[in-house]
């Protein structure tokens, strides 16, 4: 048994941790599992259940799963409507004009799906295997060997108090000590920050660059439902220079999941992602599909939209990044869960050689990105990577750019750049403020009502998840130069500005709303706000998002 980092934590050894129990992190379990059936492998999942944190679209191109388990079908995978037309408009205030359905969005052979309940269903047909599976556990710490190579993880510490103190319930963490770690965290995950940071993993690629997506879940009038309808649209609310756009999809048993996703690289401080997916509802072409109906889910969470030319390093000594904590998201086709499990798979296949060699923690396993350099992954990835950056010049240039990409089959002898977000935001003189209408409770709701079906629950005496890097940064640069936008684009009221006992005004944080999407931690101008890891469990507990 190894010595534990911290004296009095417990440790659990494993050949393999994964962090993270979605499409990727499980992907490569059963990939492993499958390979090499007496490899032992662990999962560390930070919701309550696996599932509880995911959040997608989602309509499913199932070529990934069609390779890890061909027979899925038998096996009862939840996939049960196939999506059987797709729309796509072009949206004015009062207006819609049908355009030709790019072709990456075709979804042909694809199905409409709950990325939750797959999650789930993949969690049980890696545990069949022999997984181990710990809900409710989040990696909160990367443990390092004298020579600086990753040897596994630390679990956090349960029941400390506000202050950090060790409460009555005081439980310390876990240390997971592994020949290799699997980073899977999903979007800008807390611990793959600090490891692109430590081995400067991004010093060969673009920055990464996200958008945010709002999702709801809606029961409608049965005769109002069309199972396997895909629509997607552009255009209105947003203004010409303002990447994003919508989906609907009818799911079974009347549901139809709706959404939006704004780029994070708009740059008017006064818009609000959550109110602009509101908005977004009301419009002629789409508020009629809910009539009669009800609201039944709600969540958020950023998506990686840098595509192939901001694909960090993603091998370093003892670890490995997979799935959408590196960035395999395909923005062109809206959809990233092929392409992660994909990656999982490839993973899995290059550590299982690699251990055999490598008796000792800490080496790293080089083979896997050069084995996905191989994939179809790699492929796809570069083939469409100029569509999204070709945006950044406005809605009718990114339409005229991806039309000459998708013709010439992406192969532009160019590659456009990309840029972080948090450094597009413009100063708060001189831009436009947004009157976004007020919220009716029935078709349009605030935030707070939002959050209240997220089924989100964070312990409150726990040390906020939150951290300001400079306590004063919030009001002296986020208010003063760009009106606080921080109260505009969370999406769950996570935070005010108010006035404080002295008249002055004062930032506060409200992390027991937080539904996990991290926008703060992209978007913030300061990049003043560092996004962690809450107490284990805590959090959105999504149904069948």
């Amino acid at each position: 048994m190894s010595e534990p980092i911290r004296p009095d934590r417990e440790v659990m050894e494993y050949d393999v941790v994964i962090i993270g129990a979605g499409p990727a992190g499980l992907s490569c379990a059963i990939r492993l599992k499958q390979i090499t059936p007496d490899i032992n492998v662990c999962i560390l999942e930070k919701g309550s259940e696996v599932g509880a944190h995911l959040l997608s679209g989602a309509v499913f191109e199932p070529r990934a799963l069609d390779e890890l388990i061909p027979d899925w079908r038998e096996r009862g995978a939840p996939l049960n409507i196939r999506a059987t037309d797709d729309r796509f408009l072009l949206l004015t205030p009062a207006k819609a004009y049908r355009l030709p359905t790019p072709p990456q969005m075709h979804n042909k052979g694809n199905y409409i799906i709950s990325l939750g309940n797959l999650g789930r269903w993949l969690a049980e047909q890696a545990e069949s295997l022999g997984v181990e599976i710990f809900p409710g556990f989040a990696a909160a710490e990367i443990l390092y060997n004298d020579q600086g190579a990753v040897i596994g993880v630390a679990t956090g510490d349960m029941g400390r108090t506000k202050e950090g103190e060790a409460g009555p319930d005081f439980t310390p963490g876990v240390e997971i000590h592994a020949r290799q770690s699997v980073f899977a965290e999903g979007c800008h995950g807390s611990l793959t920050k600090m490891l692109i940071k430590k081995f400067d993993l991004r010093r060969d690629s673009d920055p990464q660059t996200y958008a945010l997506g709002i999702k709801e879940l809606w029961e409608i009038d049965p005769a109002r439902h069309k199972p396997g309808h895909t629509l997607h649209t552009i255009g209105w609310p947003m203004n010409n220079k303002t990447y994003g756009g919508s989906w609907l999809y009818h799911l079974e048993d009347n549901l139809v999941s709706v959404g939006f996703v704004v780029g994070l690289d708009y740059k008017n401080p006064y818009l609000s992602p959550y109110e602009e997916m509101q908005r977004f509802k009301t419009h002629p072409a789409i508020r009629d599909v809910f009539t009669g109906g009800r609201r039944v889910a709600y969540g958020a969470r950023t998506l990686v939209e840098g595509g192939f030319q901001s694909l960090p390093k993603l091998s370093f000594p003892g670890g490995i990044l997979i799935g959408d904590t590196a960035g395999f998201l395909n923005v062109p086709k809206i959809k990233g869960n092929h392409t992660a499990m994909k990656s999982g798979m490839v993973a899995a296949e290059a550590l299982a050689e690699h251990l055999k060699t490598s008796v000792d923690t800490g080496y790293e396993c080089t083979a896997y990105p050069e084995a996905l350099k191989k994939s179809w992954v790699w492929r796809e990835l570069k083939k469409i990577r100029n569509i999204r950056p070709g945006f950044q010049a406005g809605l009718w240039m990114g339409l005229l750019n991806a039309a000459y990409e998708t013709l010439t089959g992406g192969r532009s002898p160019w590659t456009l750049k990309n840029h972080a977000d948090y450094e597009q935001l413009q100063k708060a003189e001189g831009s436009d403020k947004i009157a976004y209408p007020k919220p009716d409770g029935v078709l349009t709701f605030d935030r707070l009502t939002s959050v209240s079906i997220s089924n989100t629950n964070h312990a409150e005496n726990q040390p906020c998840h939150l951290h300001l890097i400079d306590p004063a940064l919030p009001v002296a640069v986020g208010l003063r130069k760009y009106d606080g936008p921080s109260q505009r684009y969370c999406p769950a009221g996570v935070y005010e500005f108010v006035t404080g006992e002295d008249g002055a005004p004062k930032f506060q944080i409200n992390a027991q709303n937080c539904v996990h999407c991290k926008a703060c931690d992209i978007k913030d101008p300061a990049q003043n706000i560092n996004w962690t890891v809450p107490q284990g469990g805590d959090g959105p507990n999504y149904p069948n998002m």
